[in-house]
């Protein structure tokens, strides 16, 4: 791949080109590359002779001892194992012809392991000592600090900026989203027009720039028409050094051409950093050449550096009593929230409110495909599309937001007069529950320092070049499908909003819990009552039925037939009463016992119940029908049987044909590897269930018919099979005809 370099750059490769090794410095100082530990002089910036008196070939591959000297040498050395913002700028002093250089060396370590050694010109009136240092900065750290808002640290630090370096004009020049930027806050020269509030685009300053801003925070070009020091290769590898943090690095010829056209001379940019990302940069102008020293340009740096520190808290400040007015809303939500289970009507019942949260005049709450539209939305049949689409934009913070959605979402032009402007909300990802809020299109008016589109210059052979732009004079574009953008004071209510939701849902799921716990305790000691009940009354029961049953064979010659028939009575009613006291123990014994599961063959459990049924209904004609074999599966089979018993003895207990059939089976379209999609059936053509009997069948003691019809019972059968099959994790459902026949459906886990 071509490496684009100064020697090859052009506007329409600018974004690729390699700035961190240009092959040159600026010629205001000297660059050495040192190699460790020895410090041996690997290469020089050719312009040695002019500044220090010697030619860059007596220095080459020279230990830099014979250079420096001993002291000064060792001093370097130990810098090298601390910290070099520490101790930069080191004091040199070089003695030629007996006259003596000073200097300000600048060490550090590049990206490709060499020592560079930078050497600056100094004169006693640029030195600065800590007092000078702590005068300079003091007032300013406190008007700084003092600021109130955003607005007025900004020209707060392009004012003191200015004072310190002389610069003709200092502004604080903010990155947007986008990457392009605006000037938020400027001073300047009377005679000089305003650049405040005008727009440059993202091209203005390539990628490969942003990144060097972000290495090496501050950068001086004295004079933009020097002329570049060439310094050569490494003479090993032969390639170019990585000269990222170097101060003297040379400018990208693009840059210098950017600044002619814009009739600057000097310039110096510090960065301003925000959550380790460019925030903005101090941009100063000079409309001749101008040079600041080291010990001035490290104060700059340093100012700089606390409004980045600064800047978090001062932006708090901006909007102060709009973000008030939002802190009054959520509380109102969250009462409504608070009265009732489902967080949709909970929100809807304050609609002012929740579009008043972030500002907008259109909100959709969105719970499992439900959707409800308060104000100005979206039609229905855009916004399922829109949520889908959503659904891969949302980040970690669980919201999406923007202030031009057709830029993402090209279908979003059918509706920018409602919803030119997205935050959207993710409740809960499983279950697909969103708040989308939108605001409409509003036309705004952008001034651009000159037009924001790259230039194309026609050369003489009729060939097209992209060139800097020439104009930054005043242009204004009118911008559509844009709406007034999502504030971080309103971002950071939304995404307040989910946890307040997620918080309420979460503490009712815990008080459901709790019920259930409490619910499950008291089953647990009604279960353990009923079996003891159950226990204790067989017995006296017992008692009264034999008791019963010795006065008819005792005395009954002795009784009239009236005494005879009540005694029988008693009998009978005893006896009933025993029958549905078992059923009630083993009911509670259900509720009680720990399930033997195993690996059960449920045809087997069927052939056993036939053979049963065979010796029990010996004078009725009954078909069995087993459509195929049933597979295995992980179960009670002694629990399991009974429920199968039941079901069938119900099928032929229940069937007034002369014909009867019970059919037993299980669904292929329920089926796939997993056994708890496995549903068994028992089928009939029996007497059915009318429609308004199906919630109550499976009710305890709960019968359809009279004592006497169908054989009687106890009405406790399909009770207790329902009972089975919930303590497997299952479920059972019926499905009947009325007259034609019933199907019981049921699951194991």
């Amino acid at each position: 791949m071509e490496i684009i370099t100064a020697a090859n750059v052009s506007l329409t490769n600018c974004d690729r080109e390699q700035i961190h090794i240009p092959g040159s410095i600026q010629p205001h100082g000297v660059l050495f590359v040192l190699k460790e530990p020895q410090l041996d002089i690997v290469q020089v910036s050719q312009n040695t002779e002019d500044l220090i008196g010697i030619s860059p070939r007596d220095l080459v591959s020279q230990p830099l001892v014979n250079l420096l000297g001993q002291q000064q040498t060792d001093s370097i050395a130990r810098c090298l194992a601390k910290d070099f913002e520490a101790v930069n700028p080191l004091k040199i002093t070089l003695i030629r012809d007996n006259n003596q250089h000073r200097f300000n060396a600048i060490i550090h370590r590049s990206l490709d392991g060499f020592i560079i050694l930078e050497l600056e010109p100094l004169t006693s009136s640029q030195e600065a000592n800590f007092f000078e240092f702590y005068q300079m900065t003091k007032g300013t750290l406190t008007k700084m600090q003092n600021a109130f808002n955003l607005q007025e640290l900004c020209q707060i630090i392009v004012e003191q900026i200015q004072a310190l370096t002389g610069f003709d004009r200092v502004m604080v020049y903010r990155f947007d989203a986008d990457e392009s930027g605006h000037v938020i806050a400027e001073t300047k020269r009377d005679d000089l027009s305003a650049f405040l509030g005008l727009h440059y685009p993202q091209t203005d300053i390539p990628k490969p720039a942003r990144r060097l801003y972000k290495l090496n925070l501050l950068r001086l070009i004295p004079d933009i028409d020097y002329q570049p020091v060439e310094l050569p290769p490494n003479p090993e590898t032969h390639q170019p050094f990585d000269l990222s943090y170097s101060v003297l690095r040379s400018v990208s010829p693009i840059h210098i051409e950017y600044l002619k056209n814009m009739k600057v001379q000097a310039s110096m940019s510090i960065s301003l950093i925000q959550n380790q990302s460019l925030w903005g940069l101090i941009a100063c102008h000079h409309y001749s050449p101008k040079y600041v020293p080291y010990e001035i340009r490290t104060i700059c740096e340093f100012l700089a550096q606390v409004m980045s520190l600064e800047i978090a808290s001062k932006e708090e400040n901006q909007d102060l009593d709009y973000k008030q007015s939002l802190k009054m809303i959520q509380p109102k939500l969250i009462e409504s929230l608070c009265k009732t289970d489902d967080w949709v009507e909970g929100l809807a019942a304050d609609p002012k409110s929740l579009l008043n949260l972030v500002g907008s005049q259109g909100v959709i709450l969105c719970a499992e495909g439900e959707l409800t539209q308060i104000g100005k939305t979206p039609q229905n049949s855009d916004i399922s599309l829109l949520i889908q689409w959503v659904k891969t934009k949302i980040n970690q913070d669980n919201v999406f937001y923007t202030n031009c959605l057709i830029k993402d979402y090209p279908a979003a032009a059918e509706f920018t007069d409602v919803a030119s402007g997205l935050l959207a909300l993710q409740i809960s990802k499983i279950r697909e529950n969103y708040i989308l809020w939108f605001r409409p299109e509003v036309l705004q008016t952008v001034n651009w320092a000159g037009n924001p589109n790259k230039d194309v210059k026609v050369e003489v052979d009729g060939s097209l070049t992209l060139s800097p732009r020439q104009s930054f004079n005043l242009w204004k574009e009118t911008v559509r499908y844009i709406s007034l953008p999502w504030k971080a004071c309103e971002i950071q209510e939304a995404i307040e909003l989910k946890n307040t939701i997620v918080g309420i849902v979460l503490r009712k799921v815990d008080e459901l819990a709790q019920l259930n716990l409490e619910l499950q305790r008291s089953n647990t000691e009604l279960d353990a009552f009923a079996y003891i009940a159950s226990h204790d009354l067989k017995e006296p029961l017992r008692g009264i039925h034999n008791y019963s049953n010795f006065l008819l064979e005792d005395y009954a010659e002795i009784l009239d037939d009236e005494g005879v028939d009540k005694l029988q009575t008693l009998v009978s009613l005893t006896g009933r009463m025993e029958q549905l006291i078992s059923v009630l123990l083993d009911y509670s014994r259900l509720g009680r016992a720990e399930l033997n599961l195993r690996t059960t063959d449920v045809g087997k459990l069927i052939k056993d119940i036939e053979k049963l049924l065979s010796i029990n209904q010996a004078d009725e004609s009954i078909e069995i029908r087993i459509p195929r074999l049933f597979p295995l599966v992980e179960c009670d089979p002694v629990l399991v049987e009974q429920v199968l018993f039941n079901l069938i003895k119900n099928a032929i207990k229940y069937n007034d044909n002369s014909q009867k059939w019970v059919e037993i089976g299980w669904l292929d379209s329920q089926v796939n590897e997993a056994q708890n999609n496995l549903v068994f059936y028992v089928k009939d053509n029996g007497i059915g269930i009318r429609e308004k009997h199906l919630d109550v069948i499976f009710r305890i003691f709960k019968r359809l018919h009279g004592p006497s019809k169908y054989g009687g019972g106890t009405g406790a059968g399909l009770t207790i099979v329902k009972k089975i099959i919930e303590r497997h994790g299952g479920k059972i459902w019926v499905e009947s005809i009325y007259g034609k026949g019933t199907t019981f459906y049921f699951t194991l886990n």
